[in-house]
C-alpha cells in the first residue's frame, strides 16, 4: 500500500473512531450529579461482577490446560500386609429416611475387617436415635466392625461430632460420608493407595446424583455441582492450586487433621476451613474424578436454598478467618489469587441485590442516553459477567455427558433463574458472616429419593419454615415485572429476556416454597389424623 493510501485509510479510521466515541458518550455529558450517584455504583458493581465472570473463563482455560494432570489410578499400591487402618465416620442428625441405606452400603465396602472401623456419629433428637442404635446393633451382631455414638448436646455440630469421634478412632485414614450418600463398594480400594505418598493429606472423589432427573430443580442443582467438581476441582488440582475437601465422599489422613489443628466449628464449612489450614501446612490434596460417589440432591426449593446459604456463609467465614494468613504466607501469588477467588465469590450475591435495586432508576436515566450508548457500555460487562456463566456450566456438562450435553443449553435459563432465586437468602448469609452473626448448622432434609420416581414424602416435623423469605422473593419478582412494563413502554425490548430471568427466578423461589410448605402441612395433618384413627380403633 502506498504512503498516501495508508495515510488516507488511517485518517478515515480515526474519524470513524472519533465519531463512534462521540456518539457513544454524548449522552453522558448531560447527566446530572444525582444521575451519576446512581450510575457510578451500578457500573462499579457490574465491573466487580465481571471480574468474577472473567475468572470463570480463566478456570475453563486452566482446566483444559491441566486436566491431563488429574490422576485416574494411584501411581503405586500398598502391599496386602501394609494396608493402613481406616476409620469410616458417618455423621448424622435426624436422618431417619436415609440412615438405613447409608449403613447398608457402608458395611458392604470391601476392605479387610480387622483394618476397618465404622463410627456412626449420631446427634439426632428424633426417632432416628433409637432406630439407628438398633440397626447398628444388628450389623454388629453379624460381625461388622461398626459402633454407635450418640451425643445430646450437638456441641460444634458436624465438626464437633467428627472431632469427638477421632478420640476413639483407630484408623490412620478417616473416610467420611454424609447421610445422603451411597458409598460404592470399591471406594477404599480405589482411594487408600494414594496415601502411599506421605505428603498426601486428602483424596476427594466426585459426587454423582441418584435423583438428578427427579424434577427441574434437581437437574439444575446437578449442573451447578458438576461445574464445581469438574472445572473448579479439576483446574485447581491439575494446576497444583489449593482446593477444598467437600466434607463427604473423601478420605483424610489422621495425622494431617491433627497437624492442621483438628476440626474447628467457628465456621459453617468446617471442611473448607480444615482444607486451607492443612494446605498452608504443606499437605497435598488429590482429586480423583474417575471415582464417583452417588448422593441425593434437595428436591424442594427451600431445602436447596438453605443448603446453598449455609455454604455461602461458611465460605465467607473461612475467607475472613484465613485470607489474611494466606496472603501473608510464602506460597506463590498464583495460589494466593486463586484462594482469594475461591473463598470470596459469594460477595456477588449482595452485589446482585444492589444491581437489582438500582436497575429501574438506572433504566429511567439511561432511556435518555439512547440504545446505542447502552449497548456499547453494557455489552463488554454482559459478556464478562453473564456469558461466562453459560460457557462455564456447558463446558462442565460436555465433559461429563458427551452424548447429552446439548440438553444443558435448554436448562441454562432455569439455571440462571435458580441463581437469581439464591440472591436474597445468600445475601443474608454473607452479611451475617461479615458482621459476625452466629447461627446454628441448618441441615438439608433428605428423603431417600432415587432416579425420577415421584417422592413419597413422609411427614417431616423438623423441617425448617421459610418465614419471610418467599414473600420477599415474590415482592422482588413483582418489582422486576414493573421494570418489564417500563421497558415495553419505552421500546427497550432487548432488556426483556434479562428481566424475565429475574421475574422467573424470584417467582419460582417464592411461590414454589409456599406451595411446598402448604403441601407439607397437609401431609402432616393427614398423618396426625391417621394416628388418631389407629388409636381410637385400638381402644
Amino acid at each position: 500500500m502506498s504512503a498516501p493510501a495508508f495515510l488516507l485509510t488511517g485518517s478515515l479510521a480515526n474519524r470513524l473512531v472519533n465519531q463512534l466515541t462521540d456518539t457513544t458518550f454524548s449522552g453522558l455529558y448531560h447527566l446530572q450529579p444525582f444521575d451519576w450517584a446512581l450510575l457510578a455504583p451500578y457500573f462499579g458493581v457490574l465491573v466487580v461482577l465481571s471480574v468474577y465472570g472473567m475468572h470463570r473463563y480463566k478456570l475453563i482455560h486452566e482446566y483444559t490446560k491441566f486436566r491431563k494432570n488429574l490422576p485416574k489410578d494411584p501411581p503405586a499400591r500398598f502391599s496386602d500386609d501394609k494396608l493402613p487402618r481406616v476409620t469410616i465416620q458417618l455423621p448424622l442428625f435426624n436422618e431417619r429416611y436415609v440412615v438405613e441405606r447409608l449403613i447398608e452400603h457402608t458395611v458392604k465396602i470391601r476392605y479387610p475387617k480387622h483394618l476397618l472401623q465404622i463410627q456412626v456419629l449420631d446427634d439426632s433428637t428424633d426417632e432416628t436415635h433409637e432406630f439407628t442404635e438398633r440397626l447398628v446393633a444388628e450389623y454388629r451382631a453379624q460381625g461388622h466392625p461398626i459402633e454407635y455414638k450418640h451425643r445430646t448436646n450437638r456441641h460444634g455440630f458436624k465438626a464437633g461430632a467428627l472431632q469427638e469421634g477421632l478420640e476413639t478412632a483407630t484408623g490412620e485414614l478417616v473416610a467420611i460420608f454424609d447421610a445422603d450418600f451411597v458409598p460404592p463398594v470399591d471406594f477404599l480400594e480405589r482411594t487408600v493407595h494414594f496415601f502411599l505418598d506421605p505428603k498426601v493429606g486428602v483424596v476427594q472423589t466426585r459426587w454423582s446424583y441418584l435423583n438428578r432427573h427427579y424434577n427441574l430443580l434437581t437437574e439444575v442443582e446437578g449442573m451447578l455441582l458438576d461445574a464445581h467438581f469438574v472445572l473448579e476441582h479439576g483446574a485447581r488440582c491439575g494446576g497444583d492450586l489449593f482446593f477444598n475437601f467437600n466434607g463427604t465422599a473423601g478420605i483424610l489422613r489422621r495425622e494431617m487433621i491433627d497437624d492442621a489443628g483438628g476440626w474447628q466449628h467457628d465456621t459453617l464449612t468446617e471442611d473448607s476451613d480444615l482444607s486451607y489450614r492443612a494446605q498452608l501446612k504443606g499437605w497435598r490434596f488429590v482429586y480423583v474424578p474417575s471415582v464417583d460417589c452417588p448422593s441425593e440432591l434437595p428436591v424442594d426449593t427451600y431445602g436447596f436454598q438453605v443448603q446453598q446459604s449455609r455454604w455461602a456463609k461458611g465460605l465467607t467465614q473461612v475467607a475472613l478467618k484465613l485470607l489474611p494468613a494466606i496472603l501473608r504466607s510464602k506460597i506463590s501469588w498464583r495460589r494466593k489469587m486463586e484462594a482469594f477467588f475461591h473463598l470470596t465469590p459469594n460477595i456477588s450475591y449482595p452485589l446482585m441485590v444492589v444491581v437489582a435495586a438500582l436497575m429501574l432508576p438506572v433504566m429511567i436515566i439511561r432511556f435518555y442516553m439512547g440504545w446505542f450508548q447502552m449497548l456499547m457500555l453494557d455489552m463488554p460487562l454482559i459478556i464478562a459477567s453473564f456469558w461466562s456463566i453459560s460457557a462455564f456450566y456447558l463446558m462442565a456438562r460436555r465433559e461429563l455427558f458427551r452424548q447429552d450435553w446439548k440438553r444443558g443449553v435448554f436448562l441454562l435459563p432455569a439455571l440462571m433463574a435458580a441463581g437469581v432465586a439464591l440472591t436474597i437468602i445468600n445475601t443474608k448469609a454473607v452479611l451475617e458472616a461479615l458482621f459476625g452473626v452466629q447461627t446454628s448448622f441448618a441441615r438439608t432434609p433428605k428423603y431417600a429419593v432415587n432416579g425420577s420416581n415421584k417422592l413419597k414424602v413422609r411427614p417431616v416435623k423438623y423441617r425448617r419454615r421459610s418465614g419471610w423469605l418467599p414473600y420477599a422473593e415474590i415482592a422482588a419478582g413483582t418489582y422486576f415485572v414493573s421494570m418489564m412494563a417500563y421497558a415495553i413502554d419505552t421500546y427497550n425490548y432487548l432488556t426483556l429476556p434479562f428481566l424475565l430471568l429475574f421475574v422467573g427466578g424470584y417467582y419460582w423461589a417464592g411461590f414454589t416454597t409456599l406451595w411446598q410448605e402448604y403441601q407439607g402441612r397437609l401431609r402432616w395433618q393427614r398423618a396426625q389424623a391417621q394416628v388418631l384413627e389407629l388409636e381410637e380403633s385400638a381402644t
